[in-house]
């Protein structure tokens, strides 16, 4: 891993640099494939429909060990290596979520094991899944719904986050709808009485789901954007489009929930008397844990032992949390306990992943306590920080991948948990048929 240290340091800030956003991520994916390519990897690009995607293999047989890496960036959050507020570019995107160490960490695992297969030491296949748009849609869902993951033994995936650990607590189930309305236009002065204003729907449609919010389970969250609901005040608005996400901490939950927003959508139309459809553009389950392979993932991180972070990384780190207004504590390397975690939000396409193939999940320490998706989390993501936690996740998903290929009792193990928690189950992608939806 030593070996290629700094190139992945160099891939992470380049993609870091970059900050592309969904479906948009050309030069990082390009980046990272190519990077791949050179170290003997067979690289497949374009993959579910997605330009953006691409797998990178190596070895033959089995067993077949996967690890996904994603580098898409977040809209709006551009902001430099520093820990003061400043956009590198203003307006533009930044990794508000430390993609751009979740795609080279990744990619520097499947090195590791890459050149043990090329020396003789393990044997099986390797297989780097490079997976475009975890904020927005969600490629992992293509993937899964496609068969990309089918063939695969045992999946393994990281996040950068604010602590380490074997994650045993899952996250949420999440689906993604837009809701439309149509009415009839009209001059506002005029003649309003002969217009049936889509905006009036919008508006009611969104005080319903304020209201819903007293009546769900604390687990739920619901967020929304209203995208349309008219062009000027003078024109009762014909069309309105109001962009909403549910989560819960199970799919089950989120159904519930979507049963709710279907009649409070209903309801709104009635109020304006106008007509309304809802389209699910898309979702994802929440992770399906695997509890024999976060053990093992956890026995990995304590013989690694903590991540260790530099004078500088800690003055960095509370200089970072006094500009974001939250204690300066500096960054904690520490290992957290594997039993006693604590439910948080969020979502991820990795949760469709693990209802296709058993999937190990790990956090590690890449950013102090600052707020994510937002402006500090760019700035640690593309510092010292960052590079020590990645290279440290690389290290521990390797070593892990190394018990893997070596121990089939092992692998068996993982498989049987996995097919008696899916015993049942059939996987639907909350995704539409048809092609992934590109951005122009």
């Amino acid at each position: 891993m030593n070996t290629h240290a700094s190139e992945l340091v160099e891939l992470a800030d380049q993609v870091w640099g970059y900050a592309e956003t969904a479906f948009r991520e050309t030069q990082s994916s390009t980046l990272l494939a190519e990077y791949a390519a050179r170290q003997g990897f067979r690289v497949t690009r374009g993959i579910a429909g997605m330009p953006t995607a691409f797998v990178a293999e190596f070895g033959s047989g089995a067993p077949v060990i996967g690890i996904v890496g994603e580098y898409d960036a977040l809209p709006g959050i551009s902001q430099k290596a520093q820990p003061t507020k400043e956009p590198l570019i203003e307006g533009a995107a930044g990794h508000g979520c430390g993609h751009n160490l979740f795609g080279a960490g990744s990619l520097g695992a499947a090195l590791a094991i890459k050149d043990l297969i090329a020396a003789r030491r393990l044997a099986g296949t390797i297989r780097y899944y490079g997976t475009p748009a975890e904020e927005d849609i969600g490629g992992k869902t293509y993937m899964a719904r496609d068969g990309f993951f089918d063939d695969v033994d045992v999946m393994l995936a990281w996040h950068p986050a604010t602590n380490t650990q074997a994650d045993m607590m899952s996250n949420q189930a999440i689906v993604d709808l837009a809701v439309e309305f149509e009415g009839r236009a009209a001059h506002a002065a005029y003649d309003p009485w002969q217009g049936r204003s889509a905006a009036d729907a919008a508006e009611a449609f969104t005080h319903g789901i304020n209201l819903l919010r007293e009546h769900v389970k604390p687990t739920v969250r619901m967020h929304y954007v209203v995208q349309h609901s008219g062009d000027v005040p003078n024109v009762v608005p014909e069309k309105a489009r109001v962009w909403l996400w549910v989560r819960d901490a199970t799919t089950a939950g989120v159904e519930d929930v979507i049963e709710r927003v279907r009649q409070i959508a209903a309801g709104a139309a009635l109020i304006a008397d106008t007509t309304q459809t809802i389209a699910q553009q898309g979702g994802s389950y929440e992770l399906l844990i695997n509890e024999t392979g976060a053990r093992l993932l956890d026995r990995n991180l304590r013989w690694l032992g903590p991540v260790e972070f530099s004078a500088a990384d800690q003055a960095f780190a509370r200089d970072l949390q006094s500009s974001a207004g939250v204690e300066p504590i500096g960054v904690d390397g520490s290992i957290d306990p594997i039993a006693g975690q604590e439910f948080e939000g969020g979502s991820s396409d990795v949760g469709d992943m693990s209802r296709i193939v058993p999937t190990l999940h790990l956090s590690v320490t890449t950013a102090p306590e600052v707020p994510w998706h937002a402006w500090p989390a760019v700035a640690a993501s593309g510092s010292p920080i960052g590079h020590t936690g990645m290279l440290y996740a690389a290290k521990a998903l390797a070593a892990t991948m190394v018990d893997l290929f070596e121990d089939a009792e092992l692998r068996k193990a993982i498989r049987d948990e996995f097919a008696t928690k899916t015993r049942g189950f059939t996987y639907k992608a909350y995704v539409p048929e048809g092609p992934p939806p590109i951005p122009e």
